[in-house]
């Protein structure tokens, strides 16, 4: 893959995450960076990227997520690594209960978080403005 290409997750694993995605009206599913995501109040829990699952787990379930067979600390970019967040490389190799349970293990932490504010979208006028 060249640098600066957009690697987008195979068909498989897109609907093996649709698949676990909890389905309870306080989970908001969208894309994030053109990845599948889970939200709960306005919080990531759990998503996609390129082809690993990613998760957000407290600590105490960090290090126990961290110590399977091709989990890493979340790094979008080498050298840039998103704390609280790791995946997993081989998730469609991986049994779906434990899969589910991680998914659930990453809704219960982020559903404790504080919820996070939606911002208010720029009248079109400003950034026309802006672009001057």
């Amino acid at each position: 893959m060249t640098p600066g290409t957009w690697e987008k997750s195979s068909p498989d694993l897109v609907n093996l995450f649709a698949e676990l995605a909890p389905k309870v009206p306080r989970v908001e599913q969208k894309k994030m960076f053109g990845w599948p995501s889970c939200f709960v109040n306005g919080n990531l829990f759990a998503g996609l990227h390129k082809e690993s699952m990613l998760f957000r787990l407290s600590e105490k379930d960090q290090v126990i997520f961290l110590e399977l067979d091709g989990a890493a600390e979340f790094e979008p970019m080498p050298g840039r690594k998103m704390k609280g967040y790791a995946t997993l490389s081989n998730a469609l190799t991986r049994d779906r209960k434990e899969l589910a349970k991680w998914m659930g293990r990453a809704l219960e932490y982020a559903a404790e978080l504080p919820a996070k504010t939606k911002k208010a979208a720029k009248p079109s006028a400003k950034r026309a403005a802006k672009k001057k």
